[in-house]
């Protein structure tokens, strides 16, 4: 009975060139190829209007991609294959499994760091220190550059946005462009390290590239943030606010964590480069020694309160673990069904060679920037990987510093934009970005143009993986 049943749908679901011979069945022209489509579309746009529906990200992607594979497998059930979908499925879980443990470590390993007041203290010496405007300007764009490669790139601008906005609230001017300088700048930091975003992480674990080649990324990421920034510069006030008191204090452990989990992501590094093995696997011991560390911390507190020597509750790192964003990691889950369903339909191979074939790899790559300035850098860059377009390295490195740095031409294109226009809203809107677009296009063009001017080299060289 389920035979004929199969067949019967086969006979609707079919298009008429079938390349079973191939183990491959090309529907991009058949309307199971055009209703997959169809959903990914409507499942995203559910994603871009979150702010108004209240409707969580993960949830339109998770359902677009259990209806995209359910008439996949019904098309391949059909000519008797019931194993191809399943060799599909578990290539693409087992990528989404490596990710997402990378991804709940460091999430982990921010929030003991919230937990235990380091942000918090961060911004609190800056508040403190009755630095000029311009100073503040300046402090906060470097230190979001150079700590969104280990924190992600939110969380960094939330911090120092913060900053921004508590030496600036009388200055609506000095918020926006401090707020727009920090956001190309913890989007630019994130480049030049595996990761410091999503989208490197994702070329590094798929081994487009070494650990070590990201690094060449730092001067043209740097150009991506500095240019924009010293033209923004000219119309930051030369007023000093007067110093806000602070009395927060890093709690117990905190310093130590920090060098914990700079101490795990080197040896993540190390494990990789040496042992080949995954990047989640170091990832995922430097969290079994982060949380035996935090057992530790959490026995001292809890005998500290006790004694009545401790107010707040002591650490727990199994609720700083659950705290992780949830529904991010699975939105990335979602994503990467989605693009993998219509990958096994057919039009990412359509889409390389119109991209690639078409427009070249520089122009293509460009264009990826581009487009990720107003769709979500993750499926544009895991349908990249998906297309697997034979490019040197050079090349694989341009197109992760313009997915990575694109998203700044416009406030809602990285989630660092999008956090900062809640947490500093009705100043730092869409339309306060977009009137300095022109000058982060410029830092856009400038860095792609000293990529080519300084990593000659590595457009004649092809990477092993």
């Amino acid at each position: 009975m389920r035979n004929l049943i199969l067949a019967g749908l086969a006979a609707l679901l079919l298009p008429q060139t079938v390349l079973a011979s191939a183990g491959a069945i090309d529907l991009t022209q058949h309307w199971v190829g055009f209703v997959a489509l169809t959903l990914f579309v409507i499942a995203y746009f559910l994603v871009v209007i979150e702010e108004r529906t209240h409707l969580r990200k993960s949830i339109p992607v998770i359902i677009a991609a259990g209806g995209i594979w359910a008439l996949i497998a019904l098309v391949y059930a059909g000519q008797g294959d019931n194993e191809s979908v399943q060799g599909y499925l578990r290539h693409g879980l087992l990528e989404y499994a490596e990710l997402m443990l990378f991804l709940l470590v460091a999430m982990t390993y921010i929030n003991i760091m919230q937990e235990r007041n380091v942000f918090e203290a961060l911004r609190g010496w800056l508040i403190s220190r009755g630095f000029s405007l311009r100073a503040i300007y300046w402090i906060t764009g470097t230190i979001a550059f150079f700590m969104s490669p280990l924190a992600d790139n939110m969380t960094t601008a939330l911090v120092l946005a913060s900053v921004a906005l508590a030496v600036g609230r009388d200055n609506p001017r000095f918020v926006v462009v401090a707020c727009v300088s920090i956001v190309v700048a913890a989007n630019a930091g994130g480049v030049f390290s595996p990761f410091g975003d999503i989208t490197t992480l994702m070329v590094w674990q798929k081994g487009k590239l070494d650990a070590t080649e990201f690094l060449v990324l730092f001067v043209p990421s740097l150009v991506n943030w500095l240019v924009p920034a010293a033209i923004m510069s000219f119309v930051v006030p030369k007023s000093t606010p007067p110093a806000a008191e602070s009395s927060v204090h890093i709690k117990r452990g905190g310093v130590v964590v920090i060098f914990m989990f700079i101490g795990t992501v080197a040896m993540t590094v190390s494990l990789h480069s040496f042992l080949h093995l995954p990047p989640a696997f170091g990832m995922v011991t430097g969290l079994g020694l982060v949380k035996l560390f935090g057992w530790w911390i959490e026995k001292q507190e809890a005998h500290a309160q006790q004694a009545d020597h401790l107010q707040d509750a002591p650490l727990n790192t199994f609720n700083e673990l659950a705290r992780s964003e949830w529904d991010t990691l699975l939105f990335f889950y979602g994503v990467i069904m989605c693009v993998g369903g219509l990958g096994a339909i057919g039009y990412l191979a359509v889409g390389s060679e119109w991209m690639y074939n078409g427009l070249g790899a520089t122009n293509a790559n460009i264009l990826v920037g581009v487009v990720s300035a107003i769709v979500d850098n993750i499926p544009v860059m895991y349908a990249v990987l998906t297309m697997n377009p034979p490019m040197p390295d050079g090349q694989w490195l341009l197109v992760t510093m313009t997915a990575g740095v694109g998203g700044s031409l416009l406030s809602i294109g990285s989630a660092a934009g999008v956090a900062v226009m809640g947490q500093a809203r009705g100043v730092y809107t869409f339309g306060a970005h977009f009137k300095w677009s022109w000058a982060i296009a410029l830092g856009y063009a400038a860095s792609i143009a000293v990529h080519f001017w300084i990593n000659g080299e590595y457009f004649s060289m092809t990477h092993p993986g």
